[in-house]
């Protein structure tokens, strides 16, 4: 990881050791640093002595459960997303979650890759959030400017109202500028699973977005078959 850009620091408790590592691996070998904690007590401490990015809680620690973990973490610091994870789907469980500010709730078993596209989510969502108070909002994409406060697409005198998934999409696509945007990630930040009925609405928003960007023959959405997309600048 010496020669890797870190992506953010990562506090993950879990009580499961080898869930835990393997998180660990997985995580690590994505660029995120992580520190791993077995109870809620030793978790929150961990907490205390250090600068996290992220919060990963398992929903059932000894000493201290993930709910009350996650309302003394956001006693020290509202603004650190936290990602819950449980074994247990009740709907009352979920929504206790997102009351005390929890920013996804995610059952077990689940896929580790899913896991990373919930993070970078997350991550998109925190750094669109933060151009727009920075007075940021607009984004050049070659001729073409998007406004994505206001869902607006600008080419020289005209513009064009976008739909929400519209520009979500688009901003995924342009905060990654030449850069590969995976399908997985698009479809559980806008629609929150990964399916074939998912697939083809991104399928139909992509082709709408490309009709959008014609105008400028150096603007390019780029299909990786199967892989995902990337939104090209070709000068």
């Amino acid at each position: 990881m010496k020669n890797k850009e870190i992506k953010g620091k990562i506090l993950l408790v879990e009580d499961d050791l080898n869930l835990g590592y393997l998180l660990v691996d997985f995580l690590e070998a994505n660029s995120f640093e992580v520190k791993l904690y077995r109870d809620g007590v030793s978790g929150l401490n961990g907490f205390k002595s250090s600068n996290f990015d992220f919060c990963i809680l398992d929903l059932m620690l000894p000493k201290m459960d993930g709910f009350t973990l996650t309302e003394r973490i956001k006693e020290l610091n509202i603004e650190v997303p936290v990602i819950i994870l449980s074994a247990r789907s009740q709907k009352e469980d979920k929504i206790k979650g997102f009351r005390i500010g929890v920013d996804d709730y995610i059952t077990k078993p689940f896929d580790e890759e899913e896991l990373l596209y919930r993070i970078m989510a997350i991550q998109n969502r925190i750094k669109q959030g933060s151009d727009i108070s920075n007075g940021n909002n607009h984004i050049k994409i070659g001729k073409y400017y998007f406004d994505g406060l206001n869902q607006v697409l600008f080419i020289d005198k005209d513009s064009r109202r976008l739909t929400i998934k519209e520009s979500n999409i688009l901003k995924l696509l342009s905060n990654s500028m030449n850069n590969l945007v995976k399908r997985e990630e698009i479809m559980i930040s806008i629609w929150g699973e990964s399916d074939y009925y998912t697939g083809r609405s991104l399928d139909v928003f992509i082709s709408k977005l490309r009709s959008y960007l014609k105008d400028d023959p150096d603007v390019v959405i780029t299909t990786i078959p199967t892989v995902g997309y990337i939104l090209e600048i070709k000068k």
